[in-house]
């Protein structure tokens, strides 16, 4: 098989790929190990809702490893095997099928589990919010089983439109995050019972383009907080592994990052257009990456509040970003790098999202002679799955890290209506100097205080003028109108929403292209993708780095296992394919 790189020809980028080559050696499609519906029944009829995958380890077992992914109506958790052995798609831990609603989103609880009880958070199309034990629901007589199996909004008082991401709140056992279509963000506690009319709120916080506010009520109920932020769909949020930060990226085509317990904003980033739809941390908290509808992953520098680099590949709307804590490549150097860290600092703090507390660092790298030698993180891998089928792998390097901003002076330009262009601000050419709109605030993600940047907000109904991209200008001309519409066509609602509930609007001549919180495509490196492989017939909704594979899912309702390098023998694969029927 030949990478992008190596095919070079029409026919190879619309070919399926089953394996792939990196530096580190080849991935291979583990076909043995493919989770689905246990038939491949016909569906009736299509829907939107992303094909998503939860993992746990529970210990304690012979298989530890538990998976649970959602396709349509139905919600399915299973033993999850790896690479070493097959899928029995026959026997399922659980399966619900849901009536009215679709599942959307679900995340496992790391705390509170064993081989005997989990909890899952489940979130759905309508609003719904459901929190259940998927390995007691046949044990007849429980008298946990009601508590096991609770629902909140289920009346839709609360918020009626759809739940885009729910994770359980970092170091806290009961209390979870939802986020929803509507940009809000609800805080919960799976303890306290939701009120049976809609709930009263009162001011609590605010700040620039969000609020925080509380219910009015006398007894304490749910929603114990409710986030206002932005003024589009909130399309994800991930916590840092440090667990201090929240990183919000919403429809407006921002990335707004929290200081969690404080509320406090502390960094924000612009999409190069459209809105942004996926985030991820890197192991050590520095960087995230992000992607949505312009078709490229940015990095974004936590500490410099900057944009490093963008990464260009996909053809579509990137679905999925993740980083991979287990290819970064270290070394013995210990100069002060822009943003290196010691790998003492990555470990532990790998467990996120939907990587497991049990998880190791890489078998290539010896954990005692990593730990002796105190090596720095040089490079970090990340990769990207997107509505145009594709996987792509990047690898940001420390010379990437390092390059300022260029200091050639541009004119930005942002149109607010087709017919008129706006005066902008001089862009950002010093990353050292910083103008931050929140006084006094500093980060610190390492034991010390890094002093905040610029945290400039925008306006969704601000459109940028599009530069081209090469050989794909043609293609983005004709997506700009679609992608304009989609974003403008919800701000009126929203807007008034912020009015409503004291939102601070940043002014909305402010503008953000060509500064440090988004520069042209000419003003900072643009990455290649070191493989960018087409993986699937269907657009592509999921993304997970472990240990032994990368996990892969689509909209079909397929999750796929690609085994690392040197995980499986060769042969195995041989034999595999030779047995597949055509």
């Amino acid at each position: 098989m030949a990478s992008k790189s190596e095919g070079g020809g029409k026919d190879d980028l619309n070919f399926i790929k089953d394996k792939f080559t990196t530096r580190e050696g080849t991935y291979i499609l583990a076909h043995w190990s493919e989770y689905t519906k246990p038939t491949r029944l016909q569906t009736t009829g299509s829907t939107n809702t992303p094909v998503r995958a939860s993992f746990i380890n529970v210990g304690g077992d012979p298989s530890p490893e538990r998976i649970c992914f959602n396709i349509g109506k139905e919600l399915y958790v299973y033993i999850y095997k790896g690479v070493k052995k097959a899928a029995d798609l026959t026997k399922p831990l659980d399966r619900r099928v849901y009536k009215a609603t679709l599942p959307t989103c679900h995340d496992f609880n790391t705390v509170l589990v064993s081989k005997d009880s989990l909890r899952l958070l489940v979130g759905f199309s309508h609003g719904q919010i459901q929190v259940t034990d998927p390995m007691r629901k046949e044990i007849s007589g429980d008298p946990l089983k009601r508590e096991l199996n609770k629902f909140f909004n289920e009346e839709k008082l609360i918020d009626k439109s759809k739940v885009t991401c729910i994770r359980w709140i970092p170091g806290q056992l009961n209390h979870f995050l939802v986020s929803y279509a509507s940009g809000q963000l609800y805080v919960y506690n799976d303890e306290l019972p939701c009120g049976p009319v809609p709930p009263t709120y009162q001011p609590f916080k605010q700040g620039d383009g969000y609020s925080i506010h509380t219910c009015k009520t006398k007894s304490t109920r749910n929603p114990l907080y409710r986030w206002v932020i932005g003024q589009g769909a909130i399309n994800e949020f991930a916590f840092s592994p440090c667990s201090r930060y929240l990183a919000v990226v919403s429809q407006d085509g921002f990335l707004r990052v929290f200081h969690y317990d404080s509320m406090e904003l502390v960094g924000s980033m612009r999409s190069y257009f459209g809105g942004l739809l996926c985030v991820c941390w890197s192991p050590d908290s520095k960087f995230l990456v992000c992607g949505g509808e312009d078709d490229l992953v940015t990095v974004y520098s936590f500490y410099e509040k900057r944009v490093v680099c963008r990464g260009q590949g996909h053809r579509s709307w990137v679905s999925v970003v993740a980083f991979d804590p287990y290819t970064s490549v270290f070394s013995s150097d210990n100069s002060d790098l822009r943003n290196g860290t010691k790998v003492q600092d990555v470990q532990g703090t790998v467990a996120n999202g939907n990587q497991s507390n049990h998880q190791k660092t890489p078998a290539e790298l010896s954990q005692t002679s990593l730990q002796s030698s105190g090596s720095c993180v040089t490079t970090y891998r990340f990769g990207s799955v997107g509505q145009d089928t594709f996987m792509c792998l990047w690898d940001l390097t420390e010379d990437v890290i390092q390059q300022p901003i260029s200091t050639r002076t541009r004119t930005s330009i942002l149109l607010s209506n087709p017919n008129s262009l706006s005066a902008t601000l001089p862009r950002c050419n010093n990353v050292q100097k910083t103008n931050s709109l929140l006084s006094n605030n500093d980060v610190s993600i390492d034991g010390n205080a890094h002093p905040v940047g610029n945290s400039v907000m925008g306006n969704s109904t601000h459109h940028f003028a599009t530069l081209s991209l090469g050989e794909r200008k043609e293609i983005t001309e004709k997506k700009e109108h679609k992608r304009n519409f989609s974003l403008s066509s919800k701000s009126s609602e929203k807007n008034n929403m912020l009015k409503s509930n004291h939102v601070k609007h940043i002014d909305e001549s402010i503008k953000v292209l060509g500064t440090c919180s988004c520069p042209r495509l000419d003003e900072v490196p643009l990455l290649e993708p070191i493989v960018c492989e087409k993986i699937s017939s269907e657009r592509l909704t999921e993304l997970v780095f472990r240990e032994d594979c990368i996990v892969t899912a689509c909209q079909e309702g397929i999750v796929n296992t690609w085994a690392r390098p040197g995980k499986v023998k060769l042969s195995q694969y041989n034999e595999d394919i030779m047995m597949t029927p055509l």
